[in-house]
């Protein structure tokens, strides 16, 4: 039997007029009130039905793009390069608002219910997502919801979502974390380094647990047994310079022998170089230091980043043309954007005297 409105306004503890005056966000209702009647919805999956489902499914002029952090640079490019595709001349003109989630999977959740409120013309979710189970659940949902309402979804940085296929499912720009994390590593291996670190990213992340599938792939093919040291010299952090800067320390403590740290972004690069200046050791003439993402500074920095290259301008842009059906969609939905490695002067041979 379908949610009504009046099953929204008895779970919430208000009457009807407040649930309809929520949903329009026509009046004034108090905070926590609103938080109760959204809070409902939520938990009883209301969609709105009737002569007003007409309505919902005309899309707006308007095309959400949810990032992370839109301080970082990572997703600055990427949501930069999507509104770039809605400029007049190209789309007719479209607005691109930008979401800034924090990395929390509930306000992921929030915004995407926001966005099909407004009838929004596409979606594009960049960057890694959560893995849990509760959440990739709910995700869908959503994800369903604002296809069946007309809005065009694009994942842009993370991998489609499981069991999703057939009409209406997200179209995806993925990035090869793992074949870029595993040419990373063999970098360093063919240099000579076997006492290799690893400051990773959020355990729960897709984007970590891909890169770190590549670095391990690296490892088993060079020496299975270097494998067995994987989980000791591993540390995981948030995507930024602190979080490099006290994983840096923390693997000296494990490993004062340690000859190589790679990073799970440039950002987290910049944290373990100066952790390791502050040790007494230079780079890389004692370690060796290797990002991810090939981000504008990584060139400009001292010693220049060895790093892998994602094209996130270009697949920002894609993920825009996708987003508004101004390029075909690729086969089975799914484009893998390659990566590229890039060897500059922060990494080394070991030294042996």
């Amino acid at each position: 039997m379908a949610v009504t409105l009046a099953d929204v306004a008895a779970r919430a503890g208000v009457s009807a007029a407040t649930v309809s005056r929520v949903l329009s966000g026509n009046y004034p209702v108090a905070g926590a009130t609103r938080s109760r009647v959204l809070r409902a919805v939520e938990e009883l999956e209301y969609v709105v039905n009737g002569p007003a489902s007409s309505l919902a499914a005309a899309t707006s002029d308007l095309v959400g793009v949810l990032v992370n952090d839109i301080a970082d640079p990572f997703f600055g490019i990427m949501a930069s390069a999507v509104q770039s595709e809605m400029e007049p001349e190209k789309a007719g003109g479209k607005l691109a608002v930008v979401c800034n989630t924090g990395g929390s999977p509930e306000r992921e959740l929030t915004y995407l219910t926001l966005l099909q409120r407004q009838r929004a013309a596409a979606v594009v979710l960049t960057g890694s997502s959560v893995e849990d189970p509760g959440h990739t659940e709910a995700l869908s949902t959503r994800l369903r919801r604002l296809a069946a309402a007309g809005t065009q979804v694009v994942l842009c940085g993370r991998p489609p979502l499981p069991e999703a296929d057939g009409d209406g499912a997200p179209l995806t720009v993925a990035f090869d974390n793992r074949g870029g994390a595993r040419r990373l590593t063999g970098h360093l291996l063919a240099l000579g380094h076997r006492r290799i670190g690893y400051v990773a990213g959020p355990a729960e992340r897709t984007t970590t647990r891909h890169r770190l599938e590549g670095h391990r792939a690296a490892l088993a093919d060079h020496d299975r047994a270097l494998l067995a040291e994987t989980e000791r010299l591993t540390v995981h952090g948030a995507y930024d310079r602190s979080s490099g800067y006290d994983g840096a320390l923390e693997l000296l403590r494990r490993e004062p022998g340690l000859t190589a740290v790679l990073a799970a972004n440039d950002t987290v690069a910049l944290g373990v170089c100066a952790a390791l200046r502050e040790a007494g050791l230079s780079i890389p003439g004692d370690v060796s230091v290797a990002g991810f993402d090939d981000l504008p500074f990584s060139a400009d920095a001292s010693p220049a980043l060895t790093t892998v290259r994602i094209p996130l301008h270009e697949a920002g842009a894609r993920a825009g043309r996708l987003a508004l059906g101004r390029e075909s969609a690729p086969p089975g939905g799914v484009a893998t954007v390659r990566t590229e490695l890039m060897v500059r002067a922060s990494t080394a041979a070991p030294r042996t005297d």
